[in-house]
């Protein structure tokens, strides 16, 4: 009589049209025991207002990937960018699944997706000291070129460009380290964009670079190198001071875009920031590894102003030439950084909040976003088998002085 549906499984996305990739940065962090640096959601039981819609999920369920495919695609984030980490113990070898840290949100939750396919996904390339990087030019074209090939740029829904995959890199020094000049850098990309194309039947390679300082010199560097264009893990934006107000971070973000592309026009694409609140990473355990986090100065844009930032970011991308990366890639920072604070995923605090800024302004709306979460269909059972759930009203208690 009512035509009520009822649903056994995550609902089938209604994806937004946008007229671009909306790449949002992904952490797979959160299967536990996974990251190895952190304790990841029991690292949140004092900040209870971070906690994620769907609870401390195990993300290497792939209904949780379901969940998350169908909330991003249906407020226009259309790819996925997953932090790739090689464990240092790999370099020089041939790889496998097990030789990756965090692997897991790949390899057993989006390859294991029902709706895999509504998202486009890439890899970032993470070269930070702390993991393995490319050891030579025999690594990188006879171990890394062909894993990547087999079990990314092969699939239907990773990124490519004119037939071309997107492979991001993070950390470019430690490369520079293992190449030298940018003449043998640019050689040594040039023979991965080669076996793309005579050994793996693609029309190229697409390499692009986390580089955000705003001079000449680095963007020149970047080009030498071989890469095709830069990007931001973040905006590149620091704050000044503790909650500074948000006209200046929106202004800031957009002159420090505005920058990079008077610099050059057509190599930088756009990452809007939305807040960034590492408190739960000042911690001793942190500073002993060295992160200083606690140096870093805690600024908040809104839903409602972080959708004003986006417009206008998007309005000066779309003011670039035609054939600008801007035009074609626009990166959301973060989908899932709980604990280093900074994330557009629904949580407790947020609701759907960031992603229905990112919707209003990057989409055409021609969809109807199913806002019922797995606790509303009572299908959040699976979701958490392995996570101990915090008890709210004792945390909340704690920490607002509530008894």
């Amino acid at each position: 009589m009512y035509k009520i549906k009822l649903e056994n499984y995550v609902p089938k996305p209604m994806p937004a049209t946008t007229d671009r990739i909306v790449a949002a940065h992904y952490y797979a962090a959160w299967k536990k025991g996974a990251p190895g640096l952190h304790n990841g959601f029991d690292d949140l039981f004092a900040y209870p207002e971070r906690t994620p819609l769907m609870g401390y999920y195990d993300e290497e369920n792939p209904e949780v990937c379901d969940w998350e495919i169908k909330w991003a695609v249906e407020h226009g984030i259309n790819c996925f960018i997953h932090c790739w980490y090689r464990h240092l113990v790999n370099m020089g070898k041939p790889l496998t699944p097990n030789d990756l840290r965090c692997g897991h949100g790949l390899h057993e939750a989006l390859f294991n997706a029902k709706y895999q396919n509504y998202m486009k996904f890439a890899i970032m390339f993470e070269n930070s000291p702390r993991w393995g990087t490319a050891q030579d030019l025999d690594d990188l074209l006879n171990n890394l070129m062909p894993f990547w090939v087999e079990q990314y740029f092969s699939r239907e829904n990773y990124l490519k460009i004119d037939n071309k995959p997107v492979l991001f890199v993070y950390y470019p020094k430690r490369l520079e380290e293992v190449f030298g000049s940018p003449e043998a850098q640019k050689a040594a990309f040039d023979a991965c964009r080669r076996d793309a194309k005579e050994k793996y039947g693609f029309d190229g390679l697409i390499i692009a670079v986390c580089d955000t300082e705003p001079t000449k010199e680095a963007n020149d560097n970047a080009l030498a190198r071989g890469y095709d264009f830069r990007f931001g893990y973040n905006a590149g934006y620091s704050a000044k001071e503790h909650f500074p107000p948000a006209e200046s971070i929106i202004e800031d973000q957009l002159n420090l875009f505005k920058t990079r592309t008077d610099i050059d026009p057509l190599h930088f694409i756009p990452t809007p920031s939305c807040f960034s609140d590492p408190t739960p990473r000042t911690t001793p355990h942190w500073i002993n590894m060295g992160y200083r986090f606690d140096r870093h100065k805690i600024w908040y844009l809104q839903p409602d102003e972080y959708r004003v930032l986006v417009r206008r970011m998007k309005a000066m991308a779309d003011s670039l030439p035609e054939d600008a990366w801007a035009r074609k890639i626009l990166m959301i920072d973060n989908w899932n950084e709980w604990d280093e604070g900074h994330y557009v995923a629904p949580s407790y605090e947020f609701g759907f909040r960031y992603l229905q800024a990112i919707r209003e302004e990057l989409t055409e709306r021609d969809n109807l976003p199913d806002y019922r979460s797995p606790w509303d269909m009572g299908l959040n059972g699976n979701l958490n088998k392995t996570w101990e759930e915090p008890d709210m009203a004792l945390i909340c208690a704690n920490k607002y002085g509530r008894k």
